[in-house]
């Protein structure tokens, strides 16, 4: 299916792994010229390498902290025209206790989980709109739908993120700017491939044996996490010109663990 975006030129903040890489490739797929930030030169550099060599299109490399001003500065003067942006960051710890988050940890986690998004959308939804055409796309967390107390440094800043992503996009849509978040729950990431190999050389167990436990003890119906790659291709749709009419939604992909109806 050919998603009429061959050509166009999107910010990936966050890009070099994880859902922000499956991002990039997915579009990258589709011919569009990617902008690739992240905060780690190394990492980000091999990303935009294999992008390359996978699709053929252009990646701009942006070495950054889209959280700061002068991070979200250098991003922008790469690219200050963008026709797509995605966002996505590296999740904040994992929290077992409300009562041991700390004001410096809140103060971090909205810089980059909300007051960064926010910023963008300001800074390139003016153009989105006198060109008359934009996409953008919120990588959030299930948790911003279903809390809990393990993610509150995820979920609340991005539930913001969303009701301000929404108030928004029924403003720009009849501009064919289209706003709209994806709300991932447990993913195959580099962060999570962090987290649980430190597990399992804690417990003396295997990766997937430490995935496989928070399987059944969390009772996700899908008995796996996530691929960033399959994600990414629901990112690409988002940003599809066949999306016009899908305006400020917020798709769920956590594989049945949330137990809401809409």
């Amino acid at each position: 299916m050919d998603l009429g975006i061959k050509g166009k030129k999107a910010i990936i903040n966050g890009g070099s792994a994880g859902m922000g890489k499956g991002s990039a490739l997915a579009l990258a797929k589709e011919g569009v010229d990617l902008f690739i930030s992240a905060r780690g030169e190394k990492r980000l550099l091999e990303t935009c390498e294999e992008i390359e060599k996978k699709t053929g299109v252009i990646v701009k490399s942006i070495v950054a902290d889209h959280s700061s001003d002068e991070g979200r500065e250098k991003i922008l003067s790469s690219c200050p025209d963008p026709d797509i942006l995605v966002g996505t960051c590296t999740p904040p710890p994992f929290t077992y206790s409300y009562e041991e988050v700390s004001t410096e940890e809140w103060r971090q986690t909205l810089d980059v989980s909300l007051l960064s998004p926010v910023e963008f959308m300001k800074a390139i939804i003016p153009g989105m709109v006198e060109r008359k055409w934009g996409r953008i796309v919120n990588i959030g967390t299930g948790a911003a739908k279903t809390p809990a107390e393990v993610r509150i440094l995820s979920g609340p800043p991005r539930a913001a993120l969303v009701n301000y992503s929404v108030a928004v996009s029924k403003k720009v849509a009849k501009h064919n700017v289209v706003i709209n978040n994806i709300l991932p729950g447990m993913h195959h990431t580099a962060s999570i491939a962090d987290r649980y190999n430190k597990l399992a050389e804690e417990n003396g167990t295997t990766y997937d044996e430490e995935i496989e436990k928070f399987v059944n003890n969390w009772k996700i119906p899908a008995k796996k996490f996530g691929s960033s790659d399959d994600l990414g291709s629901f990112v690409a749709m988002f940003c599809s010109e066949q999306a016009s009419y899908v305006i400020g939604q917020s798709l769920v992909i956590d594989g049945g663990i949330g137990n809401t109806t809409f």
